[in-house]
Order: C-alpha cells, then sequence, then structure tokens
C-alpha cells in the first residue's frame, strides 16, 4: 500500500478487504451516518432511507455515486495531510510582468492568503487573474504548503493546468477530473474540477476556486460543503470570479467575506459593450423551415466574407443542429461544427478552435467561460431566453477582446425583446467600464 495516496484523501475501502493490520497512521472512518435518514460523509447528502436501501439492511448514497458507490458495506481509508513537500527556493519560474492594478490586487490577495482567510477577487473576464494568483502559490509552496486550484468547468482546468505548468516548471503537480485516464499521485500542487474535491479530507493549506458563479458550482450544497470539507480547518480559501452572486455580494456587505476589486482586464483597455439587434420573437418558427432571421444571415455573411472567427451561443442543445443546417446552405465554404456539454468531441473540438481548424463554432453555454480564443467576436441568437442568466451573458460577452492584440471586438445579441436579464447584463458591462475609467484617469 502506498500511504501517501491516501495523505487528505479518503480511498473506499471494502469491509470484506480489510486487512488484519494496518499502519499506525491509517485512519479508517465510517461512510455513512444512518439514523432516521441516511447522510452521506462523503458529500453531506442526506436520503430518505428507502431511497438508499440495499438488502440485508444496508445503504447507500445515491447522490455521488459518480465518483464510486460510497455504502455502509464499505470504510474509508485516510491519512492526515503531512504536507511532506521539499519545495525548490525559487519554485516560481514565470518571468511576465503583472500591470500595476494587477500588481496591487495580486499584493492584496496574497496577503489575505498568508493569513488563510475566505477572500473573493472579483474580477472582470479576461484581467488575468492566473497570472495575478502565482504569487500567492509561491507564498504558499515555499512555506510547504498544499495547494489546490479547482474549478467546475472541466475545460477550464485544461486551459489552466498547462499554463501552471509553465509557470512552476520545478513543482510536480497533478490534473484531476472524470474524464482523465492519468492515475492519482501525491503532490503539492493540484488542479481539479469541483467535483473531485468531494474525494480530499483537510488536505489544503490554500483552495482557490475559480468561477465560483458558475454551473454546476453556484447554489450546489453538495459542492460547497466539498469545498469547505478538502480545504483544512485553518486553510484560506481564494474565491474568484466576474459575476458574484447575490448571496456573496450579502457576505461582503456582512464583512464575513473580504474582497479585491479589478474592473480593468490585463492590458488596461475597457470592456467591449454589448449590442442589441431585434428579430422576430418568432425566429424558431423561421428556423423550423432552414431559415435563419435576416439580421443574423447578414452579420455572418459578412464575420465569413473578412473571415473574422467567431462564437455563435444558442440557447439549447436542439438549437444546434437546425441552426447549422441552415448556415450550411448560406455559407457552405465556411469551416464550423457544434458543440455541447455532452458532446463527445468537444475538446477536440475547442482544441481544433484555438488551432485555426474551424472559422467559428456554434456552441450552447458550455463555452460561456473559461475558454480564449484571441481576436473573436460573439454573437448570441435568442440572447433573451430564459435559461440565460445575466451573469451567463456577462461571461459570454467576456469571451471577445481578451487579447492585447485584439482587446476590442464586437459583442451582438440578437433578441425577440429586452428582458430584465439582457437589460441586467449590458448595466453591468457599463458599471465596470465606468469604475475601468476612473482607474485609467488615475493613470493606474
Amino acid at each position: 500500500m502506498d500511504i501517501s495516496l491516501l495523505y487528505g484523501r479518503r480511498e473506499l475501502v471494502s469491509k470484506v478487504d480489510l486487512p488484519l493490520k494496518l499502519p499506525t497512521t491509517v485512519q479508517v472512518l465510517p461512510t455513512l451516518a444512518v439514523t432516521t435518514s441516511v447522510r452521506c460523509l462523503r458529500c453531506n447528502a442526506v436520503t430518505a432511507r428507502e431511497e438508499g436501501v440495499l438488502p440485508h439492511g444496508q445503504y447507500y448514497c445515491p447522490q455521488c455515486i459518480n465518483l464510486g458507490r460510497v455504502s455502509t458495506l464499505d470504510l474509508f481509508y485516510h491519512v492526515p495531510e503531512p504536507n511532506q513537500f521539499s519545495p525548490p527556493t525559487e519554485p516560481l519560474t514565470w518571468r511576465g510582468q503583472l500591470s500595476p492594478l494587477q500588481s496591487r490586487v495580486a499584493e492584496e490577495v496574497r496577503k489575505a492568503m498568508a493569513k488563510h482567510r475566505q477572500h473573493l477577487l472579483w474580477a472582470v473576464t479576461g484581467a488575468g487573474k492566473t497570472e495575478m494568483m502565482f504569487s500567492t502559490i509561491e507564498q504558499a509552496l515555499k512555506k510547504r504548503e498544499r495547494v489546490c486550484i479547482a474549478s467546475p468547468r472541466v475545460d477550464v482546468c485544461l486551459e489552466l493546468f498547462p499554463r501552471l505548468q509553465q509557470a512552476f516548471q520545478k513543482i510536480p503537480m497533478i490534473l484531476l477530473h472524470g474524464q482523465q485516464e492519468q492515475p492519482y499521485r501525491y503532490c503539492p500542487l493540484t488542479v481539479c474540477t469541483t467535483h473531485q474535491l468531494l474525494r480530499f479530507y483537510h488536505a489544503f493549506d490554500l483552495l482557490i476556486v475559480d468561477e465560483v458563479d458558475s454551473f454546476p458550482y453556484a447554489a450546489n450544497h453538495q459542492l460547497l460543503f466539498a469545498t469547505h470539507q478538502a480545504k483544512k480547518s485553518t486553510g484560506g480559501l481564494l474565491m474568484m470570479t466576474a459575476t458574484p452572486g447575490q448571496t456573496m455580494l450579502r457576505e461582503i456587505k456582512r464583512h464575513r467575506l473580504t474582497v479585491s476589486h479589478l474592473p480593468l482586464r490585463y492590458h488596461g483597455h475597457l470592456l467591449p459593450e454589448i449590442k442589441c439587434i431585434k428579430i422576430s420573437s418568432k425566429w424558431r418558427c423561421r428556423l423550423a423551415h432552414g431559415r435563419l432571421p435576416i439580421m443574423v444571415i447578414r452579420w455572418v455573411n459578412r464575420h465569413v466574407q473578412i473571415k473574422k472567427r467567431f462564437l455563435m451561443f444558442v440557447p439549447h442543445v436542439s438549437d444546434l443542429t437546425p441552426v447549422a443546417d441552415a448556415l450550411k446552405k448560406i455559407i457552405p465554404e465556411a469551416a464550423f461544427t457544434t458543440v455541447y456539454a455532452a458532446d463527445d468531441e468537444r475538446l477536440a473540438k475547442v482544441q481544433g478552435m484555438r488551432e485555426g481548424q474551424y472559422q467559428f463554432l456554434i456552441t450552447t453555454t458550455i463555452l460561456e467561460r473559461g475558454v480564449t480564443f484571441p481576436a473573436i467576436d460573439v454573437c448570441v441568437i435568442g440572447a433573451d431566453d430564459e435559461v440565460f442568466s445575466s451573469s451567463a451573458l456577462v461571461q459570454i460577452a467576456g469571451r471577445v477582446g481578451r487579447s492585447a492584440d485584439y482587446p476590442d471586438g464586437q459583442i451582438t445579441f440578437f433578441i425577440g425583446g429586452n428582458t430584465l436579464t439582457v437589460s441586467s447584463a449590458v448595466r453591468q458591462i457599463k458599471f465596470l467600464n465606468r469604475l475601468g475609467r476612473r482607474l485609467q484617469c488615475r493613470n493606474v
């Protein structure tokens, strides 16, 4: 048995397979608490006894079964986190330079995490949050602390991991997500999806959660529980987002959560603002006959003619194929494809877009955040659909203008009518740009 695999982790072991003798460092813990209901000690979900019943008076948790079935037939093996690391003197190999504003915010974050606080980094999309957290990660690694960076989206983890490898070339690290084939190993730095946090137990001295407002993390009690269980009771928690929800804003007002603001992107330019174009609210009726609204056709034709790359968002998976079929008739020469959350080729298609195989992707909200394509525009067909929250629309708009070489671009919402979510997204970007202009005037 490799004991290091149990450091800060809880591994399921069947009671049938229990060895006669274990190393003294290994703790054997229960998996479920059974009373009038069944509470899972991995995900904290409470299930009615009749819903989680097994034969012979045994029980299981149906809520986190995708991570391996937890039942009363099993126990957890666990070893308290020993921090057995020997970090190099200079763990950070990144030699880039932050802007004055980025440096100020990065210093605020570093000081908050040195005290192991709960802290929010509220920064606009494309502000350079990844680079700003490097000094905080370096600080923790120098102190032999164990670090984790988690995100709800696997796409974000896949993009973040090679950047961290490049920035911390001397530090062993591992990437964990549900689609991986690489076996787990003990490392000082872990990058994972937030679901993978359910496997850890009081492991991390520094836990950074990116995109805390996004699905499926936001308001998910299971993942919130996993977050607080994965970090040590004395550990620091850094949350990052461009669009904090009402719950988080209330925590800030009540002084339960400290916060750092960054209303400008790393290149110092303001956010591209949203342009709304009216189309028929019955655009799907037209689409059912293989036709798109004329304003959408004009927008697409113009982009194809000038070879401008873009993302086209639609409200539902069921909209993807009809929109793609209609576009094939109009622009048969263009290279594009569709992508959505359950698409088996999703990762390959996103990579293909990065490598220039496609001029554009037609997508659902799966690409609303965490992916960066330089020099692109964005359009949303049916941005007034109820599936889009205001935070989702702000994140979608945030795909544009992220590159210093192309800091502006077009964000076009095709709407049948104005809605509170569309108006809120437009107002939020204008508000952030007002804050950004004040900073620009101060020559920060």
